[in-house]
């Protein structure tokens, strides 16, 4: 390690004290890639294998903005679907149901009162045995729609902030049933094909590639396992680590995209080209709601499918009020602050071997700290 370069001395610690077995980190300010860097291990078992700036990572619920919250900005934008539209009126499988009067805007900011997780893949699993083919199927996302259709709702609708990872489920069918197609193809149709953002895919529960731009497949040895799985019997490796998201064929709006930091970076520099008007990939105005915070309730943090700066936040204590950005139960991170033009994108498999270790936790606002610090500068 290097005392000239904190942030390389802080990301190689991190990985030799096992807060991740290894990581990728990319630092653009202003247009321009400040830092570039992986370290550590891709792999620990059942063989070390050395990370790269080209491993693949499961970026867990950073899909839930760069897949389906875009998705949702560009439905919006073409008209074909209203963020204050009752979802009833646009899923008949909710009509008199509690979460009937909910709309896209409540799902977006967290504020559905779904509550934030259940075992679905348990349900579908057990079915599977009497309906042999069910799990991972088409027919399992109606399984999952139906059941959250049941689900009683811990709040009123717009009463509470919960993160929900049910309520990203419902968006990302929601998207489908609308756009007439799986998510993965849509984003791919409507942005990343657009944008080159590859490698960046989902992977479907049988193992086919789904929604890469053309040109850019993703090369499976290149993925990074997750855990050591004992519902699955093995190490997850080139499968979605989430459950739910395995359960209902590997596409799904909260979980399931798989990509290099590189392709994360593609997608974040939409979003703020967009936002400062630069480009046309996606509206701007639009852009900038769902980047917002939205107060829904008053003192949420949560945007539209993004979350902003609090207290204490993963971003650390320099971004400004204007940054979004979000995590990744895996060990992924993608904070882009629009004041400074700064995007920052930590990529790890800290769930591999045992979801047990946490100390990204703590390690979070602390690079986030220094690489304001070394990159940005000032007070």
């Amino acid at each position: 390690m290097s005392a000239s370069d904190p942030i390389t001395s802080s990301m190689q610690s991190a990985a030799e004290t096992g807060v991740f077995p290894g990581a990728v980190l990319l630092v653009r300010v202003r247009g321009r890639l400040a830092y570039q860097r992986a370290v550590g291990c891709a792999a620990l078992v059942p063989e070390r294998e050395l990370a790269s700036l080209d491993t693949v990572y499961d970026l867990a619920s950073l899909t839930k903005p760069l897949a389906t919250a875009t998705a949702v900005l560009c439905l919006v934008q073409e008209r074909r679907l209203g963020l204050e539209e009752p979802l009833q009126n646009l899923l008949g499988e909710l009509k008199g149901s509690a979460l009937g009067g909910a709309t896209a805007s409540h799902l977006l900011s967290h504020s559905s009162g779904l509550p934030a997780w259940r075992p679905f893949y348990e349900r579908i699993v057990e079915r599977d045995r009497t309906q042999p083919g069910l799990l991972g199927s088409a027919a399992a996302k109606q399984v999952a729609l139906d059941l959250i259709c049941q689900e009683a709702l811990v709040a009123p609708v717009g009463k509470r902030s919960l993160y929900s990872d049910l309520g990203f489920m419902l968006l990302g069918l929601l998207v489908e049933r609308i756009a007439g197609c799986s998510l993965a193809a849509f984003c791919r149709d409507r942005v990343y094909a657009r944008i080159a953002a590859g490698p960046l895919c989902f992977i479907e529960t049988g193992g086919a590639l789904a929604g890469a731009p053309p040109g850019q497949p993703i090369d499976l040895g290149k993925v990074a396992p997750t855990e050591e799985d004992a519902w699955r019997g093995r190490v997850v490796r080139a499968q979605v680590h989430d459950e739910n998201a395995y359960a209902i064929g590997g596409i799904a709006g909260h979980a399931g995209l798989f990509g290099t930091a590189s392709a994360v970076l593609a997608v974040s520099g939409a979003w703020l080209r967009s936002y400062l008007g630069q480009d046309a990939v996606l509206p701007v105005e639009l852009v900038r709601r769902f980047v917002s915070r939205q107060n829904r309730p008053p003192g949420s943090s949560w945007g539209f499918g993004w979350d902003t700066p609090s207290s204490p936040s993963s971003s650390g204590t320099r971004l400004s009020a204007r940054a979004f950005g979000h995590l990744g139960y895996t060990g992924t991170s993608l904070w882009v602050d629009p004041e400074c033009e700064l995007e920052v994108v930590l990529l790890s498999n800290r769930v591999h071997p045992t979801r047990h270790n946490e100390a990204i936790k703590q390690f979070r606002p602390v690079i986030h700290d220094l690489i304001y610090r070394e990159v940005i500068g000032g007070s």
